[in-house]
């Protein structure tokens, strides 16, 4: 008897076993069905769509001669690869709330085209503290033999590439130069990239006066194009997709300046005594590169921090 119930528990285990096994299978097989319909639907609905290049374009006033077929289609490629791209250029949209709205007011200062801001926005992502593999460095990214050629402080404990006022009238200078020897600004532009020296000899080389007329390594052939697309994409981001509230963009942060013309042993307790915390002070001046600052030469400098009552400041919250 406690032979025969044990078999007989032991079919009913088998039994249950078995049915819930089906089920599960049934269930499996069900959810997949539900999955592949769902991703057919997905697939269905998804669509990857060919953009128009707009017409007429042009950089700092000059015209781009999209009835070029080549022209054409470098600035088809560079449009394309920003727009699907999307979180890089989300986030050069965002940036540029930001710190756009300073490099336009010097530029104006300086009597520059406005369009020079791309150039920032490609060579850095404005990024402020980037650094190229080359040594370039900050929003505009200069060399720091560059810098100091245009009047940049450059060493181990101030490097005003990093500073984007002192940076960006610096850039200005050097486009102007440019636009001065190579006779327009989007060769200007390219110099920027490839230098000078690098932009003439090809001039002169391929017998040619115009940007589109010659053939570069492929950085600076895609230059122009870059600049242009993202000038596109940047003056009409809802065509091309980029939907976001004014409050998802990076406000700019009033800030008021401090004079500094004595040493400095500890920034991190400088920032505390003037109501901030070193993050921010090195936010706002990328351009102090130690923790200290010596300056032997008793030099003054501006410091640059929030506004009062900015510093905590939830901007997600303020509208311009």
């Amino acid at each position: 008897m406690k032979y025969n119930k044990i078999i007989s528990i032991s079919l009913l285990i088998l039994l249950l076993g078995s049915v819930l096994f089906i089920f599960n299978s049934a269930v499996n097989d069900n959810n997949q069905l539900v999955s592949s319909s769902s991703s057919s639907e997905y697939m269905q609905n998804y669509n990857v769509y060919a953009l128009e290049v707009p017409s007429p374009v042009d950089f700092a006033g000059e015209s781009a001669p999209l009835n070029r077929w080549y022209v054409k289609e470098a600035l088809d490629r560079e449009l394309l690869v920003n727009t699907y791209w999307q979180s890089q250029t989300l986030l050069l949209i965002k940036r540029s709330a930001r710190f756009i709205p300073l490099i336009e007011k010097i530029l104006r200062e300086e009597g520059m085209p406005d369009d020079i801001k791309y150039i920032a926005i490609i060579e850095s992502g404005l990024i402020p503290t980037i650094v190229s593999p080359a040594g370039a460095a900050g929003l505009w990214q200069f060399m720091k033999s560059t810098g100091r050629e245009y009047g940049l402080e450059v060493n181990s404990e101030v490097d005003e590439r990093y500073h984007i006022e002192k940076a960006t009238r610096a850039a200005c200078d050097y486009l102007k130069k440019g636009k001065a020897d190579l006779g327009s600004w989007t060769l200007a532009a390219a110099a920027y990239n490839a230098g000078f020296a690098g932009i003439s000899r090809q001039m002169k080389r391929q017998n040619a006066s115009n940007y589109y007329d010659l053939r570069l390594n492929p950085e600076t052939g895609r230059y122009i194009y870059r600049i242009l697309a993202l000038k596109t994409i940047l003056e009409n981001p809802g065509k091309y997709g980029f939907k976001f509230h004014p409050n998802d963009l990076y406000q700019p942060i009033p800030t008021k300046r401090i004079v500094v013309d004595s040493e400095i042993e500890d920034l991190a307790i400088w920032a505390k005594r003037n109501g901030i915390n070193y993050p921010i002070l090195k936010e706002f001046n990328p351009w102090l590169r130690q923790s200290y600052l010596k300056n032997k030469n008793k030099k003054t400098y501006y410091f640059e921090v929030p506004a009062d009552g900015w510093a905590d400041f939830d901007y997600s919250t303020y509208n311009n």
